[in-house]
C-alpha cells in the first residue's frame, strides 16, 4: 500500500531526488564548471536507479541550464557565475517541511439568507447553455446580456433610465473607483465624505489623486464644507452613508447637483449607491443620477450587499459624454469578472430571482431580523 507524504511535504520521485543531489553539488561547487558527469549507465549503477531515471534527471538539469550536452561526449557542468556560494546542511537536504495556515473561521456577521439553491441551479443552467463561450475573453465593459438585463432591472425597479451602452461591469467597488480615476485623471481633486468607507480614499490616493475630506452631518456633507471645497469630483453616498448612516434628503441632493453644475466648472459627482436596495417602505429613494439633467453624475453600485460579499461584481453608469473618454482610456482592457458569473447574474435578473431575493431580505429587515 502506497503511503502519503507527511503533511507539508511533497512526494519526491527517484529522478527528482537524483536531479536535486546533482544540482546541489553544482551549486556548492563540488562539481566545478566544465566537469563531465558520469555516463547514464555509470550514474545508474552508482545511484542504484534505472538508466531511464538518470535520463530524466539529466534532461531536467539540461532544460534548466545547470548542465549542457556535447554530442557523443556526454554531459558537462555549465558555468554559473555567483552560484557556488556557501550552503548549509539544511539546504543540501532540501527545504524544510511547509507549515500550512489554518482555514479562516466562518464570518458570524455574514448574511445567511443567500439563495444558494437558486444560484447554483442558475450556474448549472448557464454552463449547459453557454458551454465553450464561458472560457472566452470578456468584452471590456462586460457581456451585452448582463448590461441589457441591468438596464431593464434599473428601469423596472428603480425608475432609472440607463442605456446599456453606458453601463460598465467591474469586479466590485474598489476596482470601479480606480477606473473612475483612470478615466477622469489623477490631476483632479477628489472630495470624499468624512468619515466614510476607508477604501474610497485609499483607492483614490493610491491612484495618485489628491483627496479632500468633507465633514458629514446627519443629512449629508456639511454645506459650508461643500461650498468651500477645492475639488473637481465629489464622491458621496446619499443613502445610508457608512459608517454614519446619514441619508441626504431631497434638498441636500439638489445642493450636490448645484455644486456640480456651477458655471465655469467641469465637475462630476460619483454616486455610491451600495445600500439603496434596502429601503423599507414605499418607493425606492430617487437617485442623484435620475435627478441630474446635465450629465454630471457617475452612478455606482455593487452586489456585495444585496447578494453576498463573495460576489465581487459591480457596475457603474456613465454620463453620455464620458463614454468616449472611457473607450479611449480604458476600452482596450478586458472586464475582470468571469463570464460564468456575468451570465449567471444576467439570468438571475431576467427570471426575477434577484427581485424575489431582495423582497425576502426587505421583509426580514422590516421585521427586525
Amino acid at each position: 500500500m502506497r503511503q502519503s507524504p507527511a503533511p507539508g511535504q511533497a512526494r519526491e520521485t527517484k529522478y527528482q531526488a537524483l536531479y536535486r543531489r546533482v544540482k546541489d553539488d553544482i551549486l556548492r561547487g563540488v562539481l566545478a564548471s566544465g566537469t563531465r558527469l558520469p555516463s547514464k549507465r555509470v550514474m545508474a549503477e552508482r545511484a542504484g536507479v534505472s538508466v531511464v531515471t538518470v535520463e530524466y534527471a539529466y534532461r531536467q538539469l539540461i532544460d534548466e541550464g545547470y548542465v549542457y550536452a556535447r554530442e557523443r561526449s556526454g554531459c558537462y557542468v555549465q558555468a554559473l557565475t555567483g552560484a557556488a556560494s556557501p550552503r548549509s546542511d539544511r539546504d543540501a537536504d532540501g527545504p524544510p517541511p511547509l507549515t500550512f495556515l489554518p482555514d479562516e473561521p466562518p464570518d458570524p456577521a455574514a448574511e445567511t439568507d443567500f439563495p444558494y439553491t437558486v444560484w447554483f441551479r442558475t450556474l448549472r443552467r448557464v454552463m449547459s447553455e453557454y458551454g465553450p463561450r464561458l472560457v472566452e475573453r470578456s468584452p471590456g465593459k462586460g457581456v451585452t446580456r448582463l448590461r441589457n438585463e441591468l438596464a431593464a432591472y434599473l428601469l423596472r425597479c428603480r425608475g432609472m433610465y440607463a442605456p446599456p451602452e453606458r453601463i460598465i461591469v467591474g469586479s466590485g467597488a474598489e476596482q470601479l473607483y480606480g477606473e473612475i480615476v483612470r478615466m477622469l485623471g489623477n490631476r483632479r481633486r477628489y472630495a470624499v465624505e468624512y468619515p466614510s468607507y476607508s477604501q474610497i480614499e485609499a483607492v483614490y490616493a493610491a491612484s495618485g489623486a489628491a483627496v479632500e475630506r468633507l465633514p458629514i452631518g446627519p443629512d449629508g456633507v456639511e454645506s459650508a464644507a461643500l461650498q468651500n471645497a477645492d475639488a473637481d469630483v465629489l464622491h458621496v453616498t446619499p443613502f445610508h452613508s457608512w459608517p454614519t448612516g446619514a441619508t441626504a434628503p431631497a434638498a441636500k441632493r439638489y445642493e450636490y447637483l448645484a455644486w456640480a453644475h456651477a458655471p465655469g466648472t467641469e465637475r462630476y459627482i460619483v454616486e455610491d449607491d451600495f445600500d439603496s436596495e434596502f429601503f423599507l417602505s414605499g418607493r425606492p429613494p430617487e437617485t442623484l443620477y435620475s435627478m441630474d439633467k446635465t450629465d454630471r453624475v457617475i452612478y455606482l453600485n455593487t452586489f456585495s450587499k444585496s447578494l453576498s460579499p463573495a460576489m465581487r461584481m459591480g457596475y457603474m453608469i456613465l454620463p453620455e459624454a464620458l463614454v468616449p473618454v472611457y473607450d479611449e482610456r480604458l476600452g482596450r482592457f478586458s472586464c475582470s469578472v468571469p463570464l460564468l458569473e456575468q451570465y449567471a447574474l444576467a439570468e438571475f435578473l431576467a427570471d426575477g430571482s434577484f427581485e424575489r431575493h431582495l423582497s425576502r431580505r426587505r421583509r426580514r429587515l422590516s421585521a427586525g431580523g
